[in-house]
């Protein structure tokens, strides 16, 4: 496989499982953590490596590295790699999804900014989901009427925060997850509850029109649910591990222990919680979103554009979902093609960075 992501946290993971299921890693791309990188490379002894920028190519251990996005399209054209495993972070990861689809490869996408951006251009029967909350829907499908899909929230790290403090909340605070640790941005989009949009869109994308909701679940044990027209409801219960849709993605047809079992009488308790507009502004959209999903691209650039400034404490923590609803009222129009999505996002991002 071509693994794109390699030192991120579902990257480290996917490398992980194709220890555990022999399979061999042809390319390996990654972003600045060379330390990590060159302890992958001893270990799965791919044919290609590809880094972020020239500057790191030197101190890379191996004799084929190339650096940079036009290296990483012309590696996933010229691999024999059937499946490409995509955990770039970022709208960055659009044109590796869009490249190896076009050479018929499989995608396993934890990249979901290539969905939330571009879903319509997308043919999704060729992609396998990494999120854990697009494997537990898709663990639960059966051949019955679905009357709802819904997947979980952890509420971020301010989930139990007093309202009026967020407009004051750092950089640092948005880091303190209250369930695991990961990479910066999708941290912070979990605290303005982005990413659980970002999800929505996506699952709308991979299993077409209906309604589709989330909800807060704490602990994060379940993942998904589905209401049925029958009046009956399924969860999918799971420890929070990559591991296990990373697994099914590989290998649809998964028979080994990936997991140990929750254990419920140990979890004791659930606590559900409604994602409230007060606390999380960006769920004011959510319904004329999902009916529109094409304006994916709009709050994905808009966001993107605004962490950054956050970043650069240019603006505040809570002027990431202003701008990314300021943005959304202004940008009304629908990509009629790949190049409208990648001219919007140009667009959208200039008008968040000038501050218009």
């Amino acid at each position: 496989m071509i693994l794109l992501g390699s030192t991120g946290s579902i990257g480290v993971n996917t490398l992980e499982v194709a220890k555990k299921l022999s399979l061999s890693v042809e390319v390996l791309v990654a972003g600045t953590n060379i330390s990590l990188l060159n302890t992958q490379i001893l270990e799965h002894n791919p044919k290609i490596v590809i880094v972020a920028n020239e500057k790191d190519v030197a101190n890379v251990h191996h004799k084929n590295v190339y650096f940079g996005q036009e290296a990483i399209l012309k590696v996933i054209e010229d691999s024999s790699s059937e499946l490409v495993v995509n955990a770039l972070v970022g709208f960055l990861g659009l044109r590796p999804t869009l490249t190896a689809l076009a050479c018929g490869k499989r995608v396993a996408l934890a990249n979901k900014e290539s969905l939330v951006a571009c879903g319509s251009f997308i043919d999704t029967s060729k992609i396998q989901p990494i999120d854990s909350e697009h494997f537990g829907l898709w663990y639960l499908m059966q051949n019955r009427p679905v009357a709802k899909m819904i997947i979980t929230a952890s509420g971020g790290a301010f989930r139990d925060w007093d309202i009026k403090r967020l407009e004051s909340a750092t950089l640092a605070d948005t880091q303190k997850h209250p369930n695991w640790s990961m990479g910066q941005k999708i941290t912070i989009d979990s605290a303005t509850m982005v990413n659980k949009m970002f999800e929505l869109l996506e699952a709308r994308w991979l299993f077409g029109e209906g309604k589709y909701d989330a909800i807060i679940e704490t602990k994060s044990l379940i993942h998904a649910l589905i209401d049925f027209k029958d009046g009956s409801t399924t969860a999918h219960f799971a420890h929070a591990n990559m591991q296990l849709p990373i697994s099914y993605a590989i290998n649809a047809q998964m028979n080994e222990n990936i997991l140990g079992h929750v254990d419920l009488l140990k979890v004791g308790s659930l606590e559900f919680r409604e994602i409230t507009t007060e606390r999380y502004p960006i769920w004011q959209i959510k319904e004329e979103l999902l009916k529109n999903p094409e304006r994916g691209v709009v709050i994905n650039a808009a966001n993107e554009a605004s962490i950054e400034k956050f970043i650069n404490k240019e603006i505040g923590f809570m002027d990431i979902s202003r701008n990314i609803l300021k943005a959304y009222e202004k940008f009304i129009h629908m990509p009629r093609n790949i190049e409208d999505v990648f001219l919007i996002d140009k667009e959208v991002r200039e008008f968040v960075r000038l501050g218009q």
